[in-house]
């Protein structure tokens, strides 16, 4: 598995509390590993995600505190082209969804908290896609609780559908966060996850809004003559 390692750049916000900058390495892999049943948004089968995800052995000893709160950032936890932002199906081009994730963290004295995610994506394509791939970008980041952003750090995430509309996509994380003392724990810290999406997809995912397949596409069949 390829492992590379990446730097968070910690803001001036916490340097007491952060005085290295955290870093994460990364591992992926296909298709997705998340509990779930039913249909994806995109349409995508959501029966790999009943495989149970795949992480980095931790230490068993017990944590010197609890885990940072690891979550999906609901504006950024999906990401559909839209041509000319128009909400139709027909207008569609690539889509993803982060339809899921688990997490698990360990830290002992005053080493740094070692967290790692497993996030599932589920990717499609619509009637404007073009091509057979396509590289997503999305973001991790490390912030005070319900505070200022810590670090943030941009991943790619190069998809091939091999001919199809749809495919899952695991991606495996490992963030460190070093802390000021011993007395730092894990519940000051949170880690957000999202896709790197522009103003109009966040606010289209605030609506909470999901494709239908407009009537006009669908017209009825004729009737025949009396």
């Amino acid at each position: 598995m390829r492992r590379v390692l990446l730097a968070f750049v910690a803001t001036a916000v916490m340097a007491a509390m952060l005085p290295a900058a955290a870093h994460a390495q990364s591992g992926r892999n296909r298709p997705g590993q998340q509990d779930g049943s039913g249909q994806n948004a995109d349409g995508s089968d959501a029966s790999a995600r009943e495989r149970a995800p795949r992480f980095a052995p931790l230490r068993r000893q017990p944590n010197a505190g609890p885990c940072p709160y690891v979550k999906i950032l609901y504006d950024a936890a999906r990401y559909v082209e839209m041509v000319d932002n128009q909400p139709r199906m027909a207008n569609i081009g690539y889509t993803g969804e982060i339809e899921g994730l688990s997490s698990g963290c360990a830290y002992a004295s005053d080493e740094p908290i070692r967290v790692e995610v497993d996030v599932l994506f589920n990717l499609g394509r619509g009637p404007r896609a073009e091509g057979d791939g396509r590289t997503y970008r999305y973001w991790i980041a490390v912030t005070a609780r319900d505070q200022a952003v810590l670090a943030k750090e941009y991943f790619d995430l190069p998809v091939d559908f091999d001919g199809a509309d749809r495919t899952s996509v695991t991606e495996q994380r490992t963030i460190m966060i070093p802390r000021a003392s011993a007395e730092t724990s894990g519940a000051n810290f949170e880690v957000l996850i999202g896709f790197d999406v522009t103003p109009e997809m966040a606010e289209f995912n605030r609506t909470g809004s999901r494709f239908r397949m407009p009537a006009a596409l669908n017209p009825p069949a004729a009737r025949p003559a009396q």
